[in-house]
């Protein structure tokens, strides 16, 4: 095998999208094909896990199959197989370990288990080849809120986490108050262009005793504290204020707690990851914090912010380097930690 060119078949089913890529020395995507549920899912205002599952299994191999065609490569010529095993739903990702499973134990190749937001972290490995830590990231997703130390590849620190709901969460629960439905977080984003951010003053949590710790679910419940009170004094409701306004407040909270850590840390890099950091509100708002503290400011294209197989091949790629291998008794594992 030539260890100059190490290419990586990575498979992703954490949630509602079925994705396989393969990607060359970690940083080199050859192909990044992604099937979405959002129009199945966005019927019942939110992803179903049982119907998430059934889906992978009817398109995980023409998803694998066109991603191959697309890198003009075949199963012999790949090195390993990455995967994502947690955090996630259950039945979503186990359909991508059993497939993974199937092509290391039949191609004789290493099997390598990803960890879903060390995926999210190394999608900036993709766009950004001068990136190489030691850098701070942002982790905002659906599921997850983490602010994490990243000390080297496939090692990391968390300095601080939600102690809730996720920011991703918050948005998609206010989005389906006000009306917007699912998926709540571009909804809110693109709704809230219109809408004046200082409008309605919603709280900014802060947790006691962690200056990096998270919590969102004050600030949805104050916005559905506030729709109930005018429905209940018929005072009209202006969508996109309040959508504005919740927007505003989870931004200046994320921000604020990145801050912290750029100044209390010393670290002169700056990342944001994850599906909410496609949000280009936050993604300004960060950019200009880092700008006005001489701090290197990172951040993926969109479709790499969301849930994408290219950066589990791009971390599946690192754990190959330093010998992380998995055996085929590789399980789900949804509440997997970091």
């Amino acid at each position: 095998m030539n260890k100059e060119h190490i290419s990586i078949l990575a498979i992703e089913t954490s949630c509602d999208e079925t994705s396989a890529a393969v990607v060359v020395n970690g940083r080199d995507v050859r192909s990044n094909v992604i099937s979405s549920q959002i129009a199945l899912h966005t019927l019942y205002g939110g992803v179903v896990p049982e119907i998430a599952s059934r889906k992978h299994i009817e398109k995980i191999n023409q998803v694998i199959t066109e991603a191959l065609h697309q890198a003009d490569t075949s199963l012999d010529e790949i090195d390993a197989v990455g995967v994502t095993y947690g955090p996630g739903l259950v039945g979503a990702l186990l359909v991508g370990v059993s497939e993974a499973k199937a092509i290391s134990y039949a191609k004789k190749i290493p099997l390598i288990g990803v960890h879903h937001i060390e995926g999210h972290i190394s999608a900036n490995y993709i766009e950004h080849q001068d990136l190489k830590p030691p850098f701070l990231c942002l982790v905002v997703s659906g599921g997850h809120t983490h602010l994490v130390k990243t000390l080297d590849y496939g090692k990391y620190e968390i300095l601080g986490k939600t102690m809730d709901d996720a920011a991703g969460e918050a948005f998609d629960k206010v989005a389906r108050a006000i009306g917007l439905g699912y998926p709540g977080g571009p909804k809110i984003e693109q709704v809230s262009k219109t809408g004046n951010p200082d409008a309605i003053a919603f709280p900014r949590a802060h947790v006691a005793g962690s200056a990096y710790h998270f919590s969102f679910s004050g600030m949805k419940s104050a916005v559905l504290n506030y729709l109930n009170g005018c429905q209940m004094k018929g005072i009209e409701i202006h969508p996109a204020d309040v959508a504005a306004s919740f927007q505003q407040a989870v931004i200046d909270v994320l921000t604020g707690n990145a801050v912290k850590a750029m100044e209390e840390t010393g670290i002169r890099q700056f990342a944001l990851a994850g599906g909410v950091a496609s949000n280009s509100a936050l993604r300004q708002s960060v950019k200009q914090a880092c700008t006005e503290r001489d701090v290197r400011f990172y951040c993926p294209s969109p479709i790499l912010c969301t849930d994408n197989a290219a950066m589990i091949g791009a971390a599946a790629y690192y754990d190959y380097l330093a010998g992380k291998q998995s055996g085929l008794d590789l399980n789900a594992v949804p509440n997997l930690a970091l």
